[in-house]
């Protein structure tokens, strides 16, 4: 239970479905109803694709590339607490890339949002794909990996929910409320980062030390 609320608490943090709202709102304003939900249902199914990919793909990364887990969990923890702050300074959408004139401009020439610019990079960015990596690598049991993907699949339904229930959300938090939420929501990205850069550097000072 405790890897479960804890890859969870994670991944639904670095994520935040909450900050994607006012971008998926303002993109589907011309959807239908019908057209919202098969968005948002697309949304939520490729961010799964997307994070199970990279739980079981990113190991065989770092062992060709030849990184560490240590250095991706810095590398991550690097990434996580710049998420975190862009939170805490209001500046999330502009971190992501998100301009929304470009973006206008972008999906003008497609017929779907629903992989770019909502799955990747706004839900599914490198912060909480180098998370799913780092969790794959540091627990093995397949019993493990099964409460990560059991973790994974609740993130993606609540993303699922949110993004489907955006048009009440946004209306009852207003730009205020939704703001406010994300800078709390930052504080913890910023925690969940800085303790994976610090354990890292401990492991690191620790295989030093037996040297």
């Amino acid at each position: 239970m405790e890897l479960y609320l804890y890859s969870f608490a994670a991944m639904v943090s670095i994520a935040n479905p909450l900050g994607t709202l006012p971008i998926y709102v303002g993109l589907t304003t011309d959807y239908s109803k019908s057209e919202r939900s098969k968005t948002a249902f697309l949304t939520s199914f490729n961010v799964l694709t997307i994070f199970i990919v990279s739980f079981y793909i990113g190991s065989y990364l770092l062992e060709f590339f030849g990184i560490s887990l240590n250095s991706l969990r810095i590398a991550g923890g690097l990434i996580i607490v710049s998420s975190g702050f862009a939170l805490l300074t209001g500046s999330f959408n502009k971190h992501k890339g998100m301009d929304r004139e470009r973006v206008k401009s972008d999906i003008a020439s497609r017929d779907s949002i629903s992989l770019t610019p909502l799955a990747i990079p706004m839900l599914a960015g490198p912060g909480s794909i180098s998370l799913l990596i780092g969790l794959h690598e540091e627990y093995s049991a397949w019993e493990d990996h099964l409460i990560i993907l059991l973790a994974t699949l609740t993130v993606c339904v609540v993303i699922w929910l949110m993004l489907k229930s955006s048009t009440f959300i946004v209306k009852y938090l207003g730009a205020s409320g939704i703001n406010a939420v994300s800078r709390i929501i930052g504080f913890i990205v910023i925690a969940i980062g800085i303790e994976y850069i610090s354990s890292s550097v401990t492991d690191i000072l620790i295989e030093i030390s037996k040297l």
